[in-house]
């Protein structure tokens, strides 16, 4: 193979011109990408000082507005606190008055819608007498063939139910 029988006669030209390359990139990445590396790193660490002090400062700052707001809250609360108790025994004095009134007028309600339910229960008792009564006759016929007079069937019919 002629490309290996001439290996003996250029490796040492090849060999200088592999160092004058990486030699040539080894300055290029020092001199040149090196140090805008190390100005990013640099700027980033100190934007990151400066932020942490800065949150130091806003945390010390909020700490401070938090005491203080929990005092103004306290006050407020214990303001909060004394309304409205004067305002509960102001409404319950109120309110027993009322419920007093209502009980009052409740009363009276429940006893006409007594009296109506009563009236109520008695109008249907009669009507389902009535009704139970004309079914009585007609099923006595349907069945018997037998004429049922409709008093005899409401007087049945009102002594099952009384019973």
């Amino acid at each position: 193979m002629p490309q290996l029988a001439q290996l003996s006669e250029v490796y040492l030209s090849q060999l200088f011109w592999l160092a004058v390359a990486l030699g040539f990139i080894f300055f290029v990445i020092a001199k040149g990408m090196v140090p805008k590396i190390q100005a990013t790193v640099d700027a980033r660490q100190q934007r990151i000082t400066d932020d942490l002090e800065a949150a130091q400062k806003a945390r010390a700052d909020a700490d401070q507005t938090e005491a203080a707001w929990r005092e103004r809250m306290d006050a407020a609360r214990a303001e909060a606190a004394r309304i409205a108790n004067d305002a509960k025994q102001a409404g319950a004095r109120d309110t027993e008055a009322k419920a007093k009134k209502a009980a009052e007028k409740l009363a009276l309600q429940v006893e006409a819608s007594e009296k109506k339910l009563s009236e109520a229960v008695q109008s249907a008792r009669a009507e389902i007498e009535g009704v139970a009564a004309d079914l009585t006759q007609d099923l006595v016929s349907r069945l018997t063939g037998i004429k049922v007079d409709p008093k005899d069937a409401a007087s049945a019919v009102k002594a099952e139910l009384n019973v």
